[in-house]
């Protein structure tokens, strides 16, 4: 997979692949991700395929994996993961010609990558029998040679085709999508699929995964009597959604329980009323505010993207480092900093001017906390996050699941995430706490109702990057391109938005939860802080030197 999620984007596929008898299979966190050690390697999935690499002559030359047989080792990816996959059927032909024997990759299936992998000079050394599937509408595609992703006549997918035929039965113009091409005693087979889907919802689509059964079937031979139609992984991904749903559902009541007791009991506080509901020149002021925070969030959000890869150059260009190593949360924290920042001052510059003095007495209220209740604060949203991933851990060691839905996973940790969790922690803590005080604060006047107001709240809070979102791809749907094409990485950080969105969504909620339980503004955002900074950290790339 490429910089989210991991290992776990190609789970569905290889439940296919188990359910229809391949279930010999290695799914492997990439360099830099999950449980795999970094790389050294500015360009790992080239030069080390991921690790998949070590993983194929770890099977090849050595007698350990004694129940798989050598001569029939495929590999495939997603995104990035595509282009170790293609680079890894490069690099064993290569050994395979120097050695003049078969290359130890039988076959390789290359799912959502174009732009990098497929240069005719490269090309040549493939010695596997190859398949490519490329979303239709893939974002990326403005950077395919012909600008779009109809693979009938991309020049990249056609060289594919053309490496694995003889002089004569070469294709020029156009190729047929989902002809098999070459032939398989050759290990020149070669087929081009072409979904009409989004790039990041590739792994996900019941069709593509169909196309690459039907790959695998073909270059092993296989004949399961099993329609590659009939696929059940959508019912993991189901029961997985629904265990998410349940984990954040049990926060506020086991926070509830850290509440009762003794120690914790004091940090509970009366709820102080409610501001009166904004009326004339407070509501002229109180809708320019909310439209005002939505513009600016969403047009900061592409600025700041583009400078966090000029302000942590390290992790942007793939250096190991420990100065904030996750190239893609960079830009959601500088992100978030700035509007976090701007929220505040505008809260408190509204709270000065636009607020009479009963009115700033009630906020004064919801801020006001001693030194050593903020300290049992503290300790107590750290109790909470230890105690969710805690469960966490527990259900992954029983039954080897976490919880997840597409682009959002909450998954278990290696302890040297910590140290880039706490790394991030006092960044975006203003972001939270500035919501959690707009929030409570501003948004729940008298009379608003607590769904209501939660649900106002979590569209103020997330209006302006949905914003994003929809330019980006109503572009795309009239066009055939995005609107974010200055650089190679802007697709990706609007991508990364999807998991982002939702997230983002609910944090209000939990904000409005806590303020309830407790009375003042600081228990919701360090939970939500803690546990939600560490779902993102856990799920991306990271640069460490480890």
């Amino acid at each position: 997979k490429g910089h989210s999620i991991s290992k776990a984007t190609v789970y569905n596929t290889l439940n296919a692949f188990a359910e229809k008898g391949l279930v010999n299979q290695v799914a492997v966190d990439p360099y830099s991700q999950g449980f795999s050690s970094s790389s050294m390697s500015k360009t790992s999935a080239s030069s080390e395929g991921y690790g998949m690499y070590a993983i194929v002559d770890y099977i090849y030359n050595t007698s350990n994996l004694n129940y798989i047989d050598k001569t029939r080792i495929a590999a495939t990816g997603h995104s990035a993961g595509g282009l170790a996959a293609v680079r890894g059927a490069q690099y064993f032909g290569k050994e395979a010609i120097f050695r003049e024997t078969k290359s130890k990759l039988h076959s390789v299936y290359i799912s959502g990558m174009l732009y990098r992998g497929l240069e005719e000079k490269n090309l040549a050394f493939i010695r596997s029998n190859t398949g490519l599937s490329y979303a239709f509408h893939d974002e990326g595609a403005f950077r395919n040679i012909n600008g779009n992703g109809d693979m009938r006549y991309a020049p990249e997918a056609i060289g594919l085709v053309n490496s694995g035929l003889n002089l004569k039965d070469k294709i020029n113009d156009s190729l047929s999508i989902g002809r098999y091409y070459g032939a398989l005693e050759d290990r020149t087979l070669r087929v081009v699929h072409n979904e009409k889907v989004l790039h990041p919802f590739q792994p996900y689509s019941s069709e593509a995964t169909k196309n690459q059964l039907n790959f695998f079937n073909k270059v092993f031979l296989l004949n399961t009597g099993l329609s590659s139609k009939n696929q059940v992984w959508y019912w993991k991904e189901l029961f997985t959604f629904v265990s998410l749903i349940c984990s954040m559902l049990m926060i506020v009541p086991l926070t509830s329980l850290f509440l009762r007791t003794k120690v914790f009991r004091t940090i509970k506080k009366p709820m102080a009323d409610a501001l009166p509901s904004p009326s004339g020149k407070a509501k002229t002021v109180f809708w320019v505010i909310f439209f005002l925070t939505a513009f600016i969030a969403s047009v900061s959000f592409i600025p700041m993207s583009n400078l966090s890869l000029r302000l942590f150059t390290d992790a942007s260009t793939r250096v190991a480092t420990w100065f904030f190593p996750q190239r893609m949360n960079n830009a959601v924290m500088l992100w978030a900093l700035l509007n976090g920042t701007i929220g505040l001052v505008i809260f408190f510059i509204s709270n000065k001017f636009f607020h009479n003095s009963d009115d700033r007495t009630v906020i004064e209220r919801m801020i006001s906390l001693s030194k050593m209740e903020i300290g049992k604060t503290i300790i107590l949203s750290l109790l909470v996050f230890l105690s969710y991933f805690g469960i966490l851990s527990l259900v992954y060691y029983i039954f080897h699941v976490d919880y997840r839905i597409l682009f959002i996973g909450v998954r278990i940790f290696q302890p040297d995430v910590l140290i880039v969790w706490l790394m991030y922690i006092p960044v975006f803590f203003l972001f939270f706490l500035s919501n959690s005080l707009r929030v409570n604060g501003s948004i729940f006047y008298k009379g608003i109702g607590e769904i209501r107001g939660m649900l106002f709240s979590g569209l103020a809070t997330t209006l302006g990057l949905i914003i994003i979102l929809l330019i980006q791809y109503v572009c795309l749907l009239l066009t055939g391109k995005i609107f974010w094409t200055e650089t190679n990485l802007q697709w990706l950080y609007v991508n990364l938005l999807f998991g982002v969105v939702p997230m983002i969504f609910i944090l209000p909620i939990f904000n409005r939860y806590f303020y309830r339980m407790t009375g003042r503004v600081y228990l919701g955002p360090l939970v939500t802080c803690f546990i939600f900074i560490m779902i993102l950290s856990s799920n991306t790339v990271c640069y460490i030197p480890l």
